[in-house]
């Protein structure tokens, strides 16, 4: 018996080991996954559109990092209720919102948006909805704004002033 342990003990480390460095190995083509689908270059931004197929936009909302999903069917920029909640984002009104899903009721909050590549947006009128999901959406309220075309599966955005 005391010979086994010795054996067990090396095939459950060999075991560890070996997971160990497959999920090193999937974090590490996640990352550099997600760096080839965003660019910045010459003052102009690339999105690759993703796996899922559509574009994901990093940034952030108060600070706490978010992975915005670009959506230019939506007319404002939202966010899922459990992360306003997590932000202490004080409800200002309230909205109902016609949605893939329905017509949902959701509370109008104020953050500030930060997004990679610089693009910023001070105190934003944002939806908190229920049952968004994690990703927050980011509408034309922001998107409008922005000098930006979609071609082949790439959104380039011009992050200078064309003036």
């Amino acid at each position: 018996m005391d010979k086994d342990l010795p054996h067990s003990l090396k095939l459950v480390t060999v075991w560890l080991l070996l997971g160990a460095a497959v999920f090193v190995a999937i974090q590490w083509w996640q990352h550099r996954a997600q760096q080839t689908r965003f660019q910045v270059s010459g003052g102009t931004l690339e999105i690759r559109r993703g796996d899922d197929g559509h574009y994901h936009w990093p940034g952030r909302v108060n600070g706490r990092r978010v992975d915005f999903l670009i959506d230019t069917g939506a007319t404002g920029t939202a966010i899922p209720a459990a992360l306003a909640s997590a932000l202490k984002l004080e409800p200002i009104g309230s909205v109902r919102s016609n949605t893939a899903g329905g017509v949902v009721t959701g509370s109008v909050v104020r953050a500030d948006i930060e997004l990679q590549g610089g693009v910023k947006v001070e105190r934003l009128h944002i939806v908190a909805l229920p049952r968004l999901g994690e990703s927050p959406l980011l509408g034309m309220d922001v998107l409008g704004k922005l000098h930006w075309q979609q071609r082949d599966g790439v959104l380039r955005i011009e992050l200078t002033d064309p003036r």
